[in-house]
This record gives C-alpha cells, structure tokens and sequence, in this order.
C-alpha cells in the first residue's frame, strides 16, 4: 500500500479511494476473484470426466454398469445442489476422518458418536488443527472441487447420454458392417460424432456453473461473494480501516460486471467452438455454414 496511506484521515479523494482499494483485505477480494476462475478452469474438465464416465456407464451393455450409471444421473440430478452440497461435504470429511481414526487410534475407548457430535482423535484430524493456514484452505478448495465436479457430473452425463444417442444409427451399423469391434465403432465413431449434439447442453451447464460458484461460501471457501459482502458492510470486524456507509449495493454491482463479462467471454468461445464442430456436418448449424460460403 502507498506510504501516505498510513494515515486515512489525511488523505480525500481519488487518493483516499485508492488507498482504500489497495488495503490488505481487499487483495484478498482480488485473489478471491481468482479462486472463483481456478474452480471453474479445474471443475470443467473434471466434471466432464465424470460426465463421460456416467454416460459411457448408462449405455454398457452390462446391466450392473448401467444401473450405476442411470442412478449416478438420476440420484444426483433429483437432489437441490444445496443440500448436496452440504450433505456430501460433512459425510465425505467424516468419512475420511473415521477411516483415519481407526487406522491411527486403534486404542480409542471412547464412542465416536456422542450425541449430534463427531468426535476422533486429535491425529484423525482432516487437516490437522496445527497445520498451516495454506493447507486448511487448499483441502477445502480440494473438497469444492469433488463435489462441484461429482454435481455437474451428473448434468453433464445427462446432456452426453442424449448426444449419444442422437448420432444417426446408421453410421454406427456402417462402422459395424466394416468389421470394426463395439470399442473402435465408440471411440472413432460415436464419441467425434457426438460432441456436436453435446455441446449446447455443455454450454448451458458451463453458464449454470459460472452461476453456481457463490456456493463456494457453503464449503467454507472464502469466496468473492462472501468478502463483497464483509468489504462493502459498513461496520465488520474484519475490515476497520477507512470506514464507509453501507456500500454493499456497488461491491455486488462489481460482481454483476465481473460475471457478466465472465459469461460474455464463454459465450464467445462456444460460439465458434460451436460453428467450428458443425463445419461440414449435416446438422442445421452446418447446413446454414454451408449456404453462407
């Protein structure tokens, strides 16, 4: 921060509101913003593979797999992402804790469960208590990341499962009849097909997941949401240094913009992903190319 920033009272104006904005706490909003673009750039792809893998699983031929693959859409998309969210989170941290426990404390004398309290030994501690600060943030972000992409997942396996199932049966049986096994007939033929009739969909669901990342707040990542609202509240104890009124109104009004440029950005890229994929395709996308050239 500038030198002549030490003392707010001194100072008015532009240089007020430059001090203000360059304070210790709002870096944290900046790197904020940028924690919100590492989830997306980290969740798209791993929610893609679970999408796949749940896609892939719904069509086998082997009924077991099928069944998994139908209940993992059906069971994930049926359920509000908040309760989900938070669900899943306590379980799977919970879980991971009392599997530690056993492993580390086999002596433990006492219930695990007492009451509405769930109580391990000190070394059983996902992360341990006097782990650096570094560390309790990256395991939160690592369990955001699995429950974004286990969600999405689940959209994205819905939205790939139709794709596949519209690329045209007849150039499926083609392959077939030139010999090619069901495993080169999926990765030759049907998984390049598809992608043109998945990718609306998947572009929805990336616009729904821009959407979604406030929901980082719920698993204790501190998000660009959350210090909007603590920087731009009038009195926080975390934030006591050039105070202001109630400002809250242009920190979210912030957000609108970074948001809104976010999506506009996104749909500037799956447009021409989009007309790129149904370049000589006989699809309405690529018909329509076909005319204007």
């Amino acid at each position: 921060m500038f030198s002549f920033c030490s003392d707010p009272s001194q100072i008015d104006g532009l240089r007020w509101l430059g001090c203000y904005l360059t304070t210790g706490k709002h870096m944290n909003l900046y790197w904020s913003a940028l924690t919100v673009l590492t989830l997306l750039a980290i969740t798209a792809p791993a929610a893609l593979l679970f999408g796949f893998g749940g896609a892939s699983a719904a069509r086998s031929r082997i009924a077991p797999l099928r069944w998994i693959g139908k209940t993992y859409i059906a069971i994930v998309r049926g359920i509000p992402d908040i309760a989900f969210f938070l669900f899943f989170v306590i379980a799977l941290d919970q879980g991971i804790e009392y599997l530690r426990h056993k492993a580390l404390c086999p002596d433990w004398d006492q219930p695990i469960r007492q009451g509405n309290d769930f109580i391990v030994c000190q070394a059983a501690k996902m992360p341990l208590g006097n782990a650096p600060q570094w560390v309790h943030e990256t395991y939160g972000f690592s369990l955001a990341v699995l429950t974004f992409a286990i969600v999405f997942g689940a959209f994205a396996a819905n939205v790939l499962f139709g794709a596949m199932r519209a690329v045209p049966h007849a150039q499926l049986e083609t392959a077939e009849a030139y010999g090619m096994s069901p495993r080169q007939i999926f990765r030759r033929v049907l998984v390049p097909q598809m992608w043109v009739y998945a990718l609306p969909g998947l572009g929805n669901l990336w616009m729904v997941l821009i959407k979604a990342t406030p929901l980082l707040f719920l698993l204790g990542v501190e998000d660009i949401v959350y210090w909007s609202r603590e920087l731009g509240g009038s009195k926080t104890p975390r934030f006591t240094d050039y105070p202001h009124g109630d400002w809250r109104m242009w920190y979210f009004f912030a957000l609108l913009v970074f948001y809104l440029a976010l999506t506009a950005v996104s749909e500037r890229v799956i447009g021409r992903a989009m007309r790129r994929l149904t370049h000589g395709q006989a699809t309405t996308g690529g018909e329509a190319q076909r005319k204007l050239g």
